[in-house]
């Protein structure tokens, strides 16, 4: 593939990539404590930082009201652990806005969620995992989906997307020394996302869908996955990658008879099942797709 092809199939992924940003809520969830003995309750939190897939934001046209809501993973995750949930997620937050920028509107955060008072997510959480020291269960980032979106615009769309790329390891190795020193030895666990683009094989607003689809496995795999998983090992983070759990870099040669489409190859199956892409051209998960996420992230945590 010539590379001024394969830059423009990048931008076409890329433009879907926009929808990430779209308004959600991000309410906390109370979780239950446990006892011992006659000892009082200790209540343990878990601080989860990140996008709309970490506030469970759902797209209106898939029969939702606009807003996250507690089938998102990271309330599952709360519930199946029996921790607090302290969502700092914001809407459309990109790396450099969980580092750097200041407050989260309220339209972006839901009725539940702590207020930032200017703070940065990185500072809230900070401040969270302090003020609870010896009582933190679980730290969770979800970040970089919405670092590659403005390169839809560019000419150059892959060069784009490796200093995108860049841009968020640069961050993430802002953010993550010091999420570690704030949190002592609680778990950290990065994650990334569905390869939601694998969905463009059958969906008709993407006329070289299957070539965009086969070009999104390696740029998943080969390119973004690899630049997360480095930095978050770094501080001795986990690194769950979602999408080979979802089935991202399973073979395309491999079918499965999918109700709507017929006949198509099992990744692409999956990934419809698990997102809202194929219908909806939308890159947030479904409930099953986040079911899928709580339980990589309950299994990586051996809970």
């Amino acid at each position: 593939m010539s590379g001024l092809r394969r830059s423009a199939l990048v931008g076409a992924l890329l433009v879907a990539l926009g929808a990430c940003g779209g308004p959600e809520s991000t309410p906390q969830t109370p979780g239950p404590t446990s006892t011992t003995g006659d000892a009082a309750p200790v209540e343990r939190v878990y601080v989860s930082l990140g996008d709309s897939y970490a506030t469970g934001y759902r797209p209106a046209e898939a029969g939702t009201s606009a807003g996250g809501d507690r089938a998102g993973f990271a309330y599952l995750v709360a519930e199946r652990s029996r921790l607090r949930l302290i969502n700092l997620a914001c809407s459309g937050a990109t790396s450099t806005q969980l580092r750097a920028e200041p407050g989260c509107a309220p339209g972006n955060r839901g009725p539940d969620a702590p207020d930032p008072a200017g703070r940065t997510q990185l500072d809230a959480a900070v401040r969270a995992l302090r003020d609870h020291q010896g009582r933190v269960g679980l730290v969770t980032v979800v970040i970089g989906g919405n670092d590659l979106a403005p390169c839809a615009r560019e000419q150059d769309a892959l060069a784009c997307a490796s200093q995108a790329v860049a841009a968020v390891r640069a961050n993430l190795a802002a953010t993550l020394p010091a999420l570690r020193e704030a949190a002592g030895d609680a778990p950290i666990v990065g994650l990334t996302y569905p390869d939601v683009f694998l969905g463009a094989w059958v969906s008709p607003a993407f006329p070289n869908g299957r070539d965009l689809a086969r070009l999104s496995v390696s740029l998943f795999r080969d390119f973004f996955n690899t630049a997360l998983k480095a930095e978050y090992e770094k501080v001795g983070a986990t690194f769950v990658d979602v999408t080979a759990t979802t089935g991202g870099y399973g073979p395309l040669t491999e079918t499965t008879q999918d109700p709507t489409h017929g006949p198509i190859p099992t990744p692409v199956a999956k990934v419809c099942a698990l997102t809202y892409f194929c219908q909806h051209t939308d890159v947030h998960p479904t409930p099953a797709g986040h079911e899928a996420i709580a339980s990589a992230v309950l299994s990586a945590t051996g809970r």
